[in-house]
C-alpha cells in the first residue's frame, strides 16, 4: 500500500501490553491520492500513554499547501461538486458517514493512540456523533436557498446562496474527528472544497477520513488534508491568495495570527472558535451529589482537554464545604490510566509540552497563594498522565483562575448572592459556554441570560447537539459552528434585480 502511505506495522500490543493500532495512512492527501511531502520532510506522532513514536507523517509546508489549494480551486471551479443538486451531495455525504459507522473502532483507536482519548467513550460518543454530524448537514444540503425580494419599482428580486468556494480548515488536537466533521461537514453540504490541516499531534484519523470519502464518492480535490506545523502549513492556508474562507479552532493568540493573515492577503473571510475559561455556578438549592457529578465532569471529561472546561466552579455557601469534601472524594477515585482500558476514567495528556504546561500552571496557582487539595502531580512510570486536580482559596486574579489551562484543573470558589455569581462568571476575557445548577426557573433564567457566553447548559454539561449553534463571545472567537446557521459562513448572499417592465402587477 505505498501509495497510501501504509506504514505496515500492524502492531497490536506494544512492549507492556499497550495496544497500538495500524496505522495505514501517513501521506498528504491531495487530488485524490496519497503523497509524499514535496520537501521529502516528515514528523513525528507519538503515543501520549509511553512517549514513542507511533507514526512518521508527511510534513507539509507551503509548496504542498499550493498543491492542495490548487486541486480545491480546480475541484470547485470546474469539478461536479458544486454543480451536483444538494441531494446528490447528500447522498455522498451519507455514504461517508456510513463508512465512518463501519470502521469506528479503529478510528476511535487512532484517536485514542495519537490523543490519548478514551476509547470506550471514542465507540460511544465521538464516532457516532461525526456520523450524526455528517447526516445533519447532509439533510440540509438540498435546502439551501435564497429568497423572494418586494423590491420597489418595475423589478423583480432574489437572493441566491452560493458556496463561497475554496475553504482552509485549521483543527486541534483535542477532538480529532469531531473537529474535522464540524468543520467539513456543513462546508461540503454548501458546494465548498476544503483543505484540511489537521493538528500535528494528531494527524492519522484525518488521513483516514480522506481515505473513507473518497471511498464515499467525494470527487477527487474536494477535501485535501495536509498535515504539518501552524508556522508553515497553517500560515501558508491563512495567508493563500486563493483561499476564500478559514474556519479554526484553536487557541486565541493563533486566532489572531490568523485573522493578521487574512487580512493581509486577500481579506478572506474568517471564523474562530477559540478558548474558554467557563464558570460552572452551583446554587444552594441544588442537589449536591447531582452538581459534584457534573462539575467533575465539566472539569476532567477528556483530561481537562476540552474548550469548553468547566474550570471555574462556583458553589453558593450554603452548601460550599460539602461540595468540597465530596468534590475531593470523586476527584481521589476517578482512574488516570491507558485509555484503552474500559475502566479507566482520564488517559495522559496529549503530548510532553502539553503535560508541562499543566504542571506549570499548577505550581504557578500554588505560588499565587491557591490552596492544592488534591492532586497535582504526574502519575505514572511513563507517558503524561496528571492527576486530577483541585485549588480552593482562589481569587479572581489569580493566574488559574483567568488563564485557559486545558488540564484537569479545578478551580473552587464560594459566593454568595446571584448577582455575586453573575459579576464573578463574567469576569473572564472569554465567553464560550456555562454551567447553571439550580432547581430554581427564575434563578436559571436570570443567570442564562446574564452570563456573556454562547452556551449555558442548565442541569446538565456538555449537552451539545447538531441543531445547537456553538460559539463564543469576546475572546472566544465569532462565527458559529453546528446549527443551520453554521452552513451560512460556507456561503455567499448575492442579490439579482431583473427589470420587468411590462408586468401586469407591482
Amino acid at each position: 500500500m505505498g501509495s497510501t502511505g501504509d506504514c505496515g506495522n500492524g502492531a497490536a500490543v506494544a512492549g507492556g501490553g499497550l495496544v497500538v493500532p495500524e496505522i495505514k495512512f501517513t501521506k498528504l492527501f491531495i487530488n485524490g491520492e496519497f503523497v509524499d511531502a514535496a520537501s521529502g520532510k516528515t514528523f513525528e506522532t507519538r503515543d501520549p500513554r509511553t512517549g514513542d513514536v507511533l507514526a512518521h507523517i508527511a510534513e507539509a509546508d507551503k509548496a504542498d499547501v499550493d498543491l492542495a489549494v490548487k486541486a480545491a480551486r480546480e475541484a470547485f471551479e470546474h469539478g461536479k461538486w458544486p454543480r451536483m443538486s444538494g441531494y446528490e451531495r447528500s447522498r455522498v455525504m451519507n455514504k461517508l458517514a456510513d463508512l465512518v459507522e463501519e470502521h469506528a473502532d479503529e478510528l476511535a483507536a487512532l484517536d485514542g493512540a495519537d490523543a490519548g482519548k478514551l476509547l470506550t467513550l471514542g465507540k460511544i460518543i465521538d464516532m457516532p456523533a461525526a456520523a450524526q454530524m455528517l447526516r445533519y448537514y447532509a439533510g440540509a444540503a438540498d435546502k439551501i436557498h435564497g429568497e423572494a425580494l418586494r423590491v420597489a419599482g418595475k423589478y423583480q428580486g432574489y437572493t441566491l446562496k452560493e458556496p463561497i468556494g475554496v475553504v482552509g480548515v485549521i483543527i486541534p488536537w483535542n477532538f480529532p474527528t469531531m473537529m474535522f466533521f464540524l468543520k467539513v461537514s456543513p462546508a461540503l453540504a454548501a458546494g465548498c472544497t476544503v483543505v484540511v490541516k489537521p493538528a500535528e499531534q494528531t494527524p492519522l484519523s484525518a488521513l483516514y477520513y480522506a481515505h473513507l470519502a473518497k471511498l464515499a464518492g467525494v470527487p477527487d480535490g474536494v477535501i485535501n488534508v495536509v498535515p504539518g506545523f501552524g508556522p508553515t502549513a497553517g500560515a501558508a492556508i491563512s495567508s493563500h491568495m486563493d483561499v476564500d474562507s478559514v474556519a479554526f479552532t484553536g487557541s486565541a493568540e493563533i486566532g489572531r495570527t490568523i485573522m493578521e493573515s487574512a487580512a493581509r492577503s486577500n481579506l478572506k473571510n474568517v471564523s474562530l472558535e477559540l478558548g474558554g475559561k467557563s464558570p460552572m455556578i452551583v446554587f444552594d438549592d441544588a442537589d449536591v451529589d447531582m452538581a459534584v457529578t457534573l462539575s467533575t465532569l465539566a472539569v476532567f471529561f477528556n483530561k481537562g482537554e476540552i474548550c469548553v472546561a468547566g474550570s471555574r466552579v462556583y458553589v453558593q455557601e450554603g452548601i460550599y464545604d460539602e461540595f468540597v469534601k465530596k468534590a475531593v472524594e470523586v476527584a481521589r477515585n476517578w482512574k488516570v490510566g491507558d485509555p484503552f482500558d474500559a475502566t479507566t476514567n482520564m488517559g495522559p495528556q496529549v503530548d510532553k509540552v502539553q503535560f508541562e504546561r499543566v504542571l506549570k500552571y499548577i505550581e504557578i496557582g500554588k505560588r499565587e497563594g491557591a490552596t492544592l487539595l488534591t492532586g497535582g502531580k504526574p502519575t505514572g512510570d511513563k507517558g503524561y498522565y496528571i492527576e486530577p486536580t483541585i485549588f480552593v482559596d482562589v481569587k479572581e486574579d489569580m493566574t488559574i483562575a483567568q488563564e485557559e489551562i486545558f488540564g484537569p484543573v479545578m478551580s473552587l470558589m464560594k459566593f454568595k448572592t446571584v448577582e455575586e455569581a453573575i459579576e464573578r462568571a463574567n469576569c473572564t476575557k472569554y465567553g464560550l459556554a456555562a454551567g447553571v445548577v439550580t432547581k430554581n426557573l427564575d434563578i436559571a433564567n436570570r443567570v442564562s441570560r446574564s452570563v456573556r457566553a454562547g452556551t449555558v447548559w442548565v442541569n446538565c454539561y456538555f449537552a451539545f447537539d447538531p441543531d445547537a449553534p456553538f460559539g463564543g463571545y469576546k475572546m472566544s472567537g465569532f462565527g458559529r459552528d453546528q446549527g443551520l446557521v453554521a452552513i451560512d459562513k460556507y456561503l455567499q448572499v448575492k442579490s439579482v434585480i431583473t427589470a420587468v417592465p411590462d408586468s401586469p402587477w407591482y
